[in-house]
């Protein structure tokens, strides 16, 4: 009886957990869907269905082992977090399959919630990137913005136009794409706000995203190049370009898949930074950030075993 009323509280914790989550992504959601229009609910939706679909048919026929499942949340989040990855009204065959690698693989297969070693948002959607890479090629117009020419603003995102911008300076280019940059920053800046309420909440810790932002800023500082044609970029156009607000504050600090000790937490958001730059600026993807997170994840074992061996060793020492 004790053993069933800890289980119980625990999913009481984690669907209080996931629900907090949710509730943090909703500034940033609702921009997008002020900024990109309603295929962004679109997203949404049948991610939602797909996902949850795919939680209970990986229960078999134990149904109330599904219910508890579908009712800790976690299969909602993981589909909002690849929902605002994608663009706007992607097709279902590539929202299946994100939903369907994301659920049933990379968690169901290692044997559910708080077992799986990849975070399963960024499994799904790179599987969909790199199995359907043109679907993630065409953005729609932006709503209710004006702009002099129509192609500045649709199309491919403003990282793969940076990435392939053939000889125009930093300058040039933020003057051309100003509009898009600015609608894009504000985005960032409502899911920082979400992010902010995970950490005054203590849902989060602020070791991963700091660790994160200083990764990202110190190989910015040195791939800069005072904004000339060659440069890749300055901290704030990756900071705000891109997921990477959205993976520092919502992705990388899942707790299932980053290290345990929180001073390896800050090395560990560094390495994702470094990481998401380096792809970006050198790498075939102009984003780059669910690589670099899963790339991370891979790390995370044998940072846990290291620190532990280091603990240890201090111990015994003492």
């Amino acid at each position: 009886m004790a053993i069933d009323a800890l289980q119980k509280e625990v999913r009481k914790t984690t669907q209080r957990i996931m629900l907090v989550v949710l509730l943090a992504l909703l500034p940033g959601t609702l921009a997008m869907t002020n900024l990109w229009g309603l295929g962004v609910l679109w997203n949404i939706f049948w991610l939602l269905a797909f996902c949850l679909l795919t939680e209970a048919l990986c229960c078999g026929r134990d149904w109330h082992k599904a219910r508890r499942q579908i009712a800790n949340l976690s299969a909602c989040v993981t589909a909002a977090l690849i929902a605002i990855c994608l663009p706007p009204e992607m097709p279902l065959y590539v929202l299946f399959t994100a939903s369907v690698v994301a659920v049933g693989l990379a968690k169901a297969a290692y044997g559910g919630l708080g077992r799986n070693i990849f975070n399963p948002a960024m499994v799904g959607f790179a599987v969909a990137l790199v199995s359907f890479p043109a679907a993630f090629t065409s953005w729609p117009l932006l709503d209710g913005l004006v702009a002099s020419n129509v192609d500045v603003l649709s199309g491919a995102t403003q990282l793969s136009e940076f990435r392939y911008r053939d000889g125009v300076t930093v300058a040039e280019f933020d003057s051309r794409y100003g509009e898009l940059l600015s609608a894009q920053t504000l985005v960032a800046s409502c899911f920082a706000v979400g992010g902010i309420m995970l950490v005054a909440c203590s849902i989060i810790t602020w070791h991963i995203p700091v660790g994160c932002l200083l990764g990202l800023a110190l190989a910015s500082l040195f791939g800069y190049d005072q904004g000339s044609s060659l440069s890749a970029g300055s901290i704030t156009f990756h900071l705000f370009s891109g997921g990477f607000v959205v993976a520092m504050f919502f992705v990388a600090t899942d707790p299932v898949t980053h290290p345990r000790q929180r001073s390896v937490q800050v090395f560990f958001g560094a390495m994702i930074g470094l990481l998401t730059y380096l792809i970006r600026a050198h790498g075939i993807y102009p984003d780059g950030i669910a690589f670099a997170i899963l790339l991370a994840n891979c790390a995370t074992p044998l940072l846990d075993r290291l620190t532990s061996k280091a603990k240890n060793g201090q111990q015994k020492h003492a």
